[in-house]
């Protein structure tokens, strides 16, 4: 092979690699999501589940050394989850009677001197 093929063959791996180690860090990042599924519902349960058998699953949109896609699809279902999980943990805060509070950014803060 010519030097030109082999700097490409080498662009092209170092390429894959990184995809596949960022694919890697996103599903990880939602297994790790996993303990708090009890209390997202059934929405929380499909983007889990859902996101890891597209990733693992060999039949994808692009072939397999292009992870893209699964990195799409789990970055979406990580994104979904972290809303879900804000929406919660805000809904815990908010005491039972009390009428709903604004958005923090809203909320004027003073400080004390």
């Amino acid at each position: 092979m010519s030097r030109q093929a082999w700097v490409l063959v080498v662009i092209a791996g170092i390429l894959a690699i990184a995809t596949l180690v960022g694919a890697v860090v996103l599903a990880v990042r939602v297994v790790r999501t996993r303990r708090l599924l009890t209390g997202l519902g059934a929405g929380g349960k499909i983007a889990f589940y859902g996101a890891l058998i597209y990733t693992i699953f060999p039949i994808d949109v692009l072939p397999d050394p292009i992870y893209l896609d699964d990195m799409g699809v789990l970055a979406a279902a990580l994104i979904y989850l972290t809303r879900l999980v804000h929406q919660r943990r805000a809904a815990d805060r908010q005491l039972p009677g009390q009428p709903d509070a604004p958005p923090e950014r809203d909320r004027v803060r003073r400080r004390v001197p």
